[in-house]
Formats: structure tokens, sequence, C-alpha cells
């Protein structure tokens, strides 16, 4: 069986790419490879060795998954800058203020699998080698090994296109001193091109592939889900982009899509996901309609049940070969292990406020209070979100919900101001941004606990002791690993893992890359532009269909008719709910070009529960960030990466874009 972290992984092998190409590192390096000792033959002419090389490419997949990191790319331990503190999704205590990704997928020399054109160049020659040795092996075996070859340089055209726009397209194996240096000095195709290449790729790979396949392997229909996701991204490039735009002299638009294209991409885009429709579908094992609770169950289970049919394309990690650390980092600190990390990613509010079943005021925002403008009053944490949708809770751990058998304690501190019973009103001033016992309208009647491991005891009138923070934060001094937000992250957490397991590196869970809900969602947003460009009502019907699937299964409330879609932000909130932290976000934002407008010295709102001594009630406290550190400015040239100057310096072909 090949995945990500086969045993037939077959490290010993120097593969004989290396005889013919050289390094594409910094933009078409000249360093010729060493020759060695294994040849062609000895890789193409057994099923072992093309398996050894084809787990190669694999492995250099860029899979933005558990070991993703925008400071450091793939394949990193993922401890620091996970990608969700950009998006509004969450903060944390790394990544605080204006940010893009740091890491350079163009020319990372130092990272074996973070040079998108290290992979495209070991994928041309498998192409360009493979057809000397097919009668070794059967016109299957063939096919879904080309197949899978051009499935993967597709998916680092696409990741190049993404962060760059256009970029060289090499599509044969680069030989020197056979080609002068002249003719290796490639210029950067237009960025329509990229993705047109993209499309073929990814449309050749889907007639070669078969139609099931071991996990971790890609199948027709991955070729065609990531191509709805490709075709996708480039008509929002074609209908969005208004920031940048850089013609070389032959009149190639490198950064940029002309409008006019917008229509045929998302075209393509509905056309990919409509193939995948019959052969994959939404997880609904143990759903029952009405059921809160099996309802949640399900979504936590979606991302578990490796027979899940929803599951397009993932990548699996087993122990301890190839293994992440997401369970360490992002459990509650109640449930930390050994290592002492926990809550590493803390969902803002206003993420929380995009689902379905909370309290909310005309502005769409947590109607907190009363009539009277009075806190509301709960018995439990959890009163508050007893209607919401249960893909909420299956995302975010709410206060005092359960998670591994016990109530996960997230309270800010106790209030103990006498008359409480009658009513709280505001108990900081609108925009406060101090923490709380700087506060001089509330610091007389906040009692806190500074850290966890400093907990103050405080007696309530009734003669019980208390903590005055919960056991998972939010504490007032230090963070540690609290809950800083009033929230921590619920997906992928693993709900069978003992504490003690919780420990660094040592998760295996599988990253599910692709799975149908995007398919559904991809198709959506496409059928919607196609009716808004004029291709008929049937689309929007067709986009109302497929949103109304996933809001189904999520628990979530139904749009009566395609009428009610009419407006494109409910298909980006629909995106946003389902696709939370799976790092596709980031990128969501980036191609509708809204990101900036989101983040403009922009301070994320939290959710600080507080129990009331004298009322024996909870209440909630809605504010901005507590630190009033995590401070986010998009620059608007990050919408398009830049080349490194080195690369720029070995090939002056490369134009580099706008604003660098």
């Amino acid at each position: 069986m090949l995945t990500l972290n086969s045993k037939n992984m077959i490290k010993k092998y120097i593969f004989a790419f290396a005889l013919a190409s050289f390094s594409l590192s910094s933009c078409l390096d000249l360093d010729v490879a060493p020759m060695n000792i294994v040849q062609d033959k000895d890789i193409f002419t057994s099923e072992n060795g093309v398996l050894s090389y084809m787990a190669r490419i694999y492995s250099q997949l860029p899979v933005e998954d558990f070991r993703y990191s925008g400071a450091r790319g793939f394949n990193h331990f993922w401890i620091i800058d996970p990608v969700p503190m950009l998006t509004g999704e969450a903060i944390g205590r790394d990544w605080c203020s204006a940010h893009s990704e740091d890491f350079d997928y163009y020319a990372d020399d130092a990272n074996p699998t973070g040079n998108g054109y290290k992979l495209i160049r070991d994928i041309n020659y498998f192409l360009e080698t493979l057809p000397s040795y097919e009668s070794y092996f059967s016109t299957e075996q063939v096919n879904t090994w080309k197949g899978e070859a051009l499935f993967a340089r597709g998916f680092a055209y696409f990741a190049l296109a993404k962060r760059y726009g256009g970029v060289p397209l090499v599509n044969t194996v680069l030989k020197y001193p056979e080609q002068s240096i002249d003719d290796l000095k490639i210029p950067r195709s237009s960025e329509e091109a990229v993705y047109n290449q993209v499309y073929q790729d990814l449309t050749d790979a889907f007639n070669l592939l078969p139609e099931k396949a071991q996990r971790g392997r890609a199948t027709r229909y991955a070729a065609a889900a990531l191509n709805s996701r490709a075709m996708l991204f480039a008509g929002s490039i074609a209908k969005f982009n208004k920031n940048s735009n850089l013609v070389d002299q032959d009149g190639n638009r490198l950064v940029g899509i002309d409008a006019s294209k917008a229509k045929d991409f998302y075209q393509k885009s509905y056309d990919e996901a409509k193939k995948v429709e019959g052969h994959h579908s939404l997880y609904m094992k143990n759903w029952k309609e009405g059921d809160k609770e099996a309802q949640y169950q399900n979504f936590v289970n979606a991302f578990f049940d490796e027979s899940s049919e929803e599951n397009i394309f993932v990548k699996e990690y087993a122990y301890p070969n190839s293994v992440h650390g997401y369970d360490a980092y992002c459990v509650p600190r109640q449930a930390m292990g050994a290592n002492g990390y926990a809550t590493l990613v803390n969902p803002t509010l206003d993420f929380v406020e995009m689902f379905d079943g909370l309290p909310k005021d005309a502005n769409g925002h947590l109607q907190n209070f009363d009539e009277k403008g009075h806190y509301k009053m709960y018995d439990k944490t959890m009163d508050l979100f007893a209607n919401a949708e249960p893909r909420l809770r299956a995302t975010v751990i709410l206060p005092g919900d359960d998670f591994k058998g016990e109530s996960i304690s997230i309270y800010r501190g106790i209030y103990t101001k006498a008359d409480a019973a009658n009513g709280i009103s505001h108990i900081i001033p609108d925009g406060a941004t101090e923490k709380y016992e700087n506060i001089p309208e509330c610091k007389d009647y906040i009692v806190s606990s500074p850290n966890p491991d400093n907990q103050t005891v405080y007696t309530l009138p009734d003669g019980t002791r208390m903590n005055a923070a919960g056991l998972s934060g939010p504490f007032a001094s230090d963070a540690g690993a609290g809950a800083m937000s009033g929230f921590s992250v619920r997906k992928w957490l693993n709900p069978d893992m003992p504490k003690s397991a919780v420990l660094e590196n040592n998760s295996t869970q599988t990253w599910i890359e692709i799975r149908y809900a995007e398919v559904l969602l991809n198709r959506a947003e496409a059928a919607y532009e196609l009716a808004e460009l004029g291709a008929g009502a049937n689309y929007k019907e067709d986009a109302y269909q497929c949103i109304n699937q996933i809001r189904h299964r999520a628990g979530a409330d139904l749009l009566a008719s395609s009428a009610e879609l009419n407006d494109f932000s409910i298909i980006q909130r629909e995106r946003r709910k389902e696709l939370a932290f799976e790092n596709k976000t980031w990128w969501d934002l980036k191609r509708w070009r809204v990101i900036e407008k989101e983040q403009q010295s922009t301070l994320w709102r939290i959710l600080m529960p507080f129990y009331a001594a004298h009322a024996g009630k909870y209440f909630f406290d809605v504010r901005t960030d507590e630190d009033n550190s995590h401070r986010f400015t998009f620059d608007t040239r990050w919408y398009y990466k830049n080349f490194p100057n080195s690369s720029i310096e070995k090939n002056p072909l490369l134009l580099q874009n706008p604003g660098y």
C-alpha cells in the first residue's frame, strides 16, 4: 500500500533523474547533479522501483496540512504561526500582527519539499523516462503512474500560481551543458497560461487515473476535485483582482487575468465539480434528523472515519516514522500532556458569530444584553449555545462543553458586586482595550487568577469556594496556554487520545486535503457566478441545492428557495464555516480580494464568560482581544509573493511582482 508514510518508501534509492537534470531552485540553478550508481533500469524495470519514485513525488506535494506553517512552509513540525491566525478564524500567542507567508515555495533550497520546481523536475523526468520501460508493466499500471505524475504537476503549478501569479512553465527536463545558459533562462508565462496548464495536467490525469485507489493515492475524482478548486481560484482572479497588474514586453499578463475570462474558468470549475457527483458524498453515518447530538457527533466523526465516502484525497500519518503535533498544540489546557503545550488556536467571536442558532442583534453580532441593557444570565455557560448549529460545537470547544469525558471549564473571573442579582450593566467602557484588572470601572469587582498555576480561590456568598478562572482559562496576567479568546479549537482533535499520549509529535490522524463538502462549495460558488454572468437561472438553483446539502448535514438553517441566495456573502460565509481550520480560508480571502478590507488595523473580538457571585449565574462580556496585541493589517502587495532577488539575478527574464 503506497501512502505518504508507506513502508514501501525505499529511501535508499538515489533517483536516476539526477543524471540528466539540474536543480531548478532559485530559478534554474545550473549546478549539475553528480553521477551515481543507480541507473534508470534499476528504478523503472520493477514495480517497487517505480513505487519508490512515486512515493518521493507524493512526499513533495505542497499539501498545507498539520505540518504546514505560513512561516516555515511544508513538512515542518507545526508549533508556531498556524495559518488561522492570519484569517480572523483565531488568535494565538505567535502571529500577532500584519503578516503573510514568509517561506519561498519558488526557490527554497533549505527544504527539499519547499521548492515547487524540484517536484516539477522529478515529475518531468518520470514522464519522459517511463515510456522506455512500459513493456515491463501492464497498460493499467502505466496509465495510473502517468496520471499520478500529472496530478502532482498540476498540484505543484497551482501552488506556484496562487502565490506568484505567472511563473515559468517547464514541462521537459532541462539539460546542461547540452542546452545553453540562455536557453535555460525561461521567462514567466502569463497567469492565465499557468492555470491553463494546471487544467490540462489535471484533465489528462482524470483520463488516466482509476476511479478508486489506496488511501493517499490520487484517483480521477481527486484530479477533478483539485481542478475544480484551481479553476475557481482562476475565475476569482479574473473577476476580483483590481490591485495588481504586470505585463511583459510581449504583452503577456504575468499578474492578473482578464475579466472576460472569468466565465470560462467558472464554467470549468463547475464542470469539474459535477464530475465528482455520484462518486463521493457527504458523510452522514449515524446522522439523525432533528437530533443535534447525533449531528454534532457525525461532524466530529467525519474527520476520523477512514471509510468515509466524503474523503477524496488524504495525507496519512503513522507512528513513529510520520507524525505531527496537532493535539499537543491545540487541546484545551485541561487535556494537555506532559509537553505543556495547549490552546495554540483560539477561535475568535467574529468567527463563532457566523454560525446559526446564536442570539444575535440586527447586525448579526452576539446579543449578550437583555432589553433593559443588562447582561443575559445563564445557569451554565453552555446555555448560551443551546440552539447553535451542531457544526459549531464540532468545530469549536465552547465554554463548558464536554471533551474527552469532562467539562472544559472556560471563564475569565468572578464578578463580586453585591447588586448583581438585579442586573449587571456593561462592566467596561466601549472600546476599552486594557485588561479587566486595569479598568477602573470594573477592577474592584473582578476576582481573577493570574495564571493556571496560581489560581485564586474565592469564597462565594453561600460559602462555596470557587476558582477565580476556569481550569482552561482565560487568565489575567499570563496566557499560560489558556483559552485567550474564550474558545478553543475542536476540529481535528483526536477524541480518543489519552492525556498521557498528548505529546509533541505524537499524533497520527489523517489530513483530509480534499473532501466532497469542498467540491459542493466550489460548485455552488461557480454556479452562482455563472448565474450572475447570465448563464441561466438553473445555475442559481443548483447553487442553492448545493448550499442546502451542506447546511442540512451541519444542522444549520436551510435556505427556503434559491431566491434567498441573493448575496455572495452567503456562499462566502458557508465556506468559512464548513472549511474552517483546514487552511483554505486564507486562500479564499486572497482570491476574493477582501482580506485587506477585513484587516485594517483589526483587533478581533473575543467572548469572556464571568460568574456573578451574588446572582449565582454566568454572563458573557464581548470585547476586543484583551491583550491588545493581535492587530492585523494586510498589505495589498501580499496578494502575490515576491520572487527572491537571487532568482532574478540568475534569470533577468523573471520579472519581479508589483510593489517589491
